[in-house]
């Protein structure tokens, strides 16, 4: 893929009643429920390949809890990771912090774990089935007690989503809700950990992102 297509692909956001702007609805709409439930007290956000950040800046931009939520956005592509500092700055929010570096390394995170909301947007779909298991079995590294991991994954054949919902249960992710998107292949995760996060890992590689067009070509 070129670093233009994965500019270019943020555009199906702003079609109305795209699968991705409609897929965007059902994320921001667990994001808001996590933070409208959320303790009183600083909230911290991590996001995994963060894109644009459409949707955690998204809902940050006009909750009232914003001012509690410092959030790390971590995305690799220098053009997407320069509009999610814009749409962060123009919404005032600058308690949003967008990194230009590798997501797949955990050391991209450190400083802004452990974290009580993680987003898995655009990820699971893009990268092979050893690297989803693997990801998720270092998630919860990520987390502080009981955090909220918002997560996304097609269910085209062969559809990998129960497997990524029992991976999830065995590392210690209760389901929350599980929404596929209408008339769609979409679907959107949401998970509690309930277990004890163990400590976090600097210096580890979870994935390699591979792309959707070349998992589905290889």
């Amino acid at each position: 893929m070129t670093d233009r297509h994965w500019l270019d692909w943020h555009d199906q956001y702003d079609e109305a009643g795209s699968t991705l702007s409609r897929r965007l609805e059902l994320v921001r709409a667990q994001i808001q429920g996590h933070l409208d439930r959320a303790a009183p007290g600083p909230i911290r956000a991590i996001s995994i390949c963060a894109g644009q950040g459409r949707d955690l800046i998204g809902v940050l931009a006009n909750h009232p809890r914003r001012r509690d939520v410092t959030s790390r956005l971590v995305e690799l592509d220098p053009d997407n990771a320069a509009e999610a500092r814009r749409l962060a700055a123009d919404a005032g929010l600058d308690r949003v912090e967008v990194v230009t570096a590798d997501a797949s390394v955990t050391t991209a995170y450190e400083g802004a774990v452990p974290a009580d909301l993680v987003l898995a947007c655009g990820v699971f779909g893009n990268i092979t089935d050893a690297d989803i298991d693997r990801t998720i079995g270092y998630l919860p590294t990520f987390c502080a007690p009981g955090a909220t991991l918002i997560w996304t994954r097609h269910r085209m054949a062969p559809d990998a989503t129960p497997r990524i919902r029992a991976r999830l249960a065995d590392v210690g992710f209760e389901e929350v809700a599980f929404e596929p998107v209408e008339n769609a292949h979409a679907t959107v995760g949401t998970n509690r950990l309930a277990s004890e996060p163990p400590p976090f890992e600097r210096d580890v590689k979870l994935f390699e992102f591979v792309g959707w067009g070349e998992l589905a070509n290889g």
